[in-house]
């Protein structure tokens, strides 16, 4: 297995502990930046005569923030960047742990109720994060099955970022637009690939509008 792994991408195994120590806390602590700040977001009651509040207004951050798409964007590009899938694994569940936590608990802290419910959709999804950006990781290649993983993604930020239909394709956003080519980059190995991933990715959502 470990072969066939390798055929698809060659982990680097360069780096000093020290660094793997930090860069993962580096990571945890942006997590939980971010889990704090979206929920800051939330209790914020913006005011546009004050001009910074009246600059996240028209950013619409309070729901960029509240979308899954813009973790899945950061979550992809924490995984590829790593140098190996299992610190791929590890540093994506360290921000989802990190962003997860903080939020749940500034939550509770902060703005007086415990959203269980909520909360239990985004433990769901830290739990199986390792997992699947150790699967991400091998996306950024020049793999066939890289470029199968790349499809794949692009079929989900496709599905998040645009309205699509049978009959329709519609831009939600133009922060998602943003994201979703942000994401193209960030995959982007070499032109040709990143092309024919993002065809069969857009074949597979209008494959599951056709059958859904």
């Amino acid at each position: 297995m470990k072969e066939f792994l390798n055929k698809i991408r060659i982990p680097n195994k360069d780096m000093k502990l020290k660094n793997k120590i930090i860069n993962t806390s580096l990571i945890m602590l942006l997590g939980i930046s971010l889990g704090i700040f979206s929920k800051w977001l939330d209790n914020l009651g913006i005011n546009d005569a004050i001009w910074w509040q009246h600059i996240l207004g028209i950013l619409d951050l309070r729901n960029v923030f509240s979308d899954i798409e813009i973790w899945l964007f950061l979550a992809i590009t924490i995984s590829v960047f790593s140098k190996t899938p299992l610190r791929a694994s590890l540093n994506v569940f360290s921000f989802f742990v990190g962003m997860t936590v903080s939020y749940h608990l500034y939550t509770i802290w902060f703005s007086g109720f415990n959203p269980k419910s909520y909360m239990l959709i985004w433990y769901g999804i830290t739990t199986i994060s390792p997992i699947l950006a150790f699967i991400c990781w091998y996306a950024k290649s020049k793999n066939k099955i890289s470029m199968l993983i790349c499809s794949l993604i692009f079929c989900v930020m496709f599905r998040l970022c645009f309205s699509i239909g049978i009959w329709y394709f519609n831009l939600k956003s133009i922060i998602d637009f943003i994201i979703f080519i942000g994401t193209v980059l960030v995959l982007n190995v070499k032109p040709k690939n990143t092309i024919y991933s993002l065809i069969i990715g857009f074949a597979l959502v209008f494959l599951s509008c056709v059958i859904l």
